[in-house]
């Protein structure tokens, strides 16, 4: 069996340079690759086209990347709380891709499974058909989406083993489990590595196949985007 592991974030992003496209996982705050996240500020690679749901907080996740300029493009589906992000788009500093956010998953799931394109409703009649081939479905028209194409899908999972094998907790498997495999070179960070054969086989959420290098993260806190409390 084929190790993947890595001893840490700096060899898993080896490769890794300025004017890449990148795939990051995550859902707000919930499932990000920080470790991956600090070491591409560290390098202080730029001109980088991001894909992800979206941008994290203004001083945490991809925030941290905007805030140093090396982000070119963000495509995302949400702009969400990060002022930085508001900012830079407004004043043509960043260029925005906003996608709706079931299209967003899935051309990162097509590009996983080696689906060059598919056609979807979502979109038909906005600013997201602009230019894009339609089609008619039993009379419903439909838009043609192409996968993505990246060079490094960076995501982070709960469990992994040496080989690769992934379990993902909770809703922190949101964009993780497809962006996996989906661009040329898969990196995981997780939060602990096994030896191969160590996970049930029946829990694993995605195969080693799809990832080509994995290393353990070190993780200082639990993030939360937007505190919800109920006073009585």
């Amino acid at each position: 069996m084929i190790a993947k592991n890595v001893d840490n974030v700096k060899q898993a992003l080896e490769g890794v340079s300025s004017n890449m496209t990148l795939m990051l996982g995550g859902f707000g705050l919930c499932g990000i690759p920080e470790n991956a996240i600090a070491e591409l500020v560290r390098l202080g690679i730029s001109g980088i086209t991001c894909i992800s749901n979206n941008a994290g907080v203004d001083d945490f996740g991809l925030g941290l990347l905007l805030q140093k300029k090396q982000i070119k493009k963000m495509i995302s589906s949400y702009v969400g709380e990060n002022a930085e992000f508001e900012r830079q788009m407004l004043s043509g500093e960043l260029e925005v891709e906003l996608i709706p956010q079931g299209t967003l998953a899935e051309r990162c799931r097509a590009a996983q499974v080696g689906i060059p394109a598919f056609y979807t409703p979502a979109g038909y009649g906005t600013e997201v058909a602009e230019g894009k081939e339609v089609l008619d479905f039993k009379g419903k028209p439909h838009l043609l989406e192409h996968a993505f194409e990246a060079d490094f899908s960076i995501i982070k999972a709960w469990k992994g083993d040496t080989a690769g094998n992934l379990i993902f907790k909770a809703t922190a498997r949101n964009f993780n489990a497809p962006m996996a495999g989906a661009g040329k070179v898969c990196v995981a960070e997780v939060e602990e590595l096994l030896p191969a054969g160590q996970l049930d086989p029946n829990q694993i959420h995605i195969p080693g196949i799809f990832v080509q290098r994995i290393f353990q993260g070190k993780f200082f806190e639990k993030r939360i985007e937007q505190r919800t409390i109920t006073q009585k």
